[in-house]
């Protein structure tokens, strides 16, 4: 989680720095034992959507290129709300997709997200293990930064 620990180590509040470093441990070591979750971040244009990917694999993803392999689908566009996304989303959507056969839809917020800031990161990464560990970790910002979208 180097690409982390580096947005993480330019923080100069020590406080801050080191609460941000120990939400960041624990998801590092309660995934350390899990599966990897095959994961496509998409844009309102089904295009793949890079911005969050390391975020993505410190979360305990791995980032595919192919939405039909992919079980979890995350809907994440720079300056989208998620109700904006809610209107967009539907029609993109592909039922033969095991993402959306299995209710496995996100959409983020990503309206004021700083993929510069470490606490936005920090909370973006909770929240991406969230979706992908549900059960496993509840951090409580669903339906602030995420909801999960219902296919069905």
């Amino acid at each position: 989680m180097s690409f982390l620990n580096s947005v993480i180590n330019k923080v100069k509040d020590e406080v801050v720095r080191e609460q941000l470093q120990d939400r960041k441990d624990i998801i590092e070591h309660k995934i350390k034992f899990m599966d990897k979750v095959p994961v496509a971040c998409l844009d309102t244009n089904n295009k793949l959507n890079y911005a969050l990917e390391e975020v993505i694999l410190s979360a305990g993803g791995i980032l595919y290129d192919f939405t039909h392999s992919a079980k979890v689908v995350i809907y994440m566009e720079k300056g989208k709300t998620m109700l904006e996304l809610m209107g967009i989303v539907p029609p993109l959507l592909d039922k033969s997709w095991p993402a959306v056969e299995f209710n496995r839809v996100y959409l983020m917020n990503g309206q004021d997200l700083d993929t510069a800031d470490a606490e936005d990161l920090v909370t973006a990464l909770e929240d991406i293990a969230e979706m992908l560990y549900p059960g496993f970790f509840v951090f409580g910002n669903e339906g602030i930064d995420w909801l999960s979208f219902k296919t069905q």
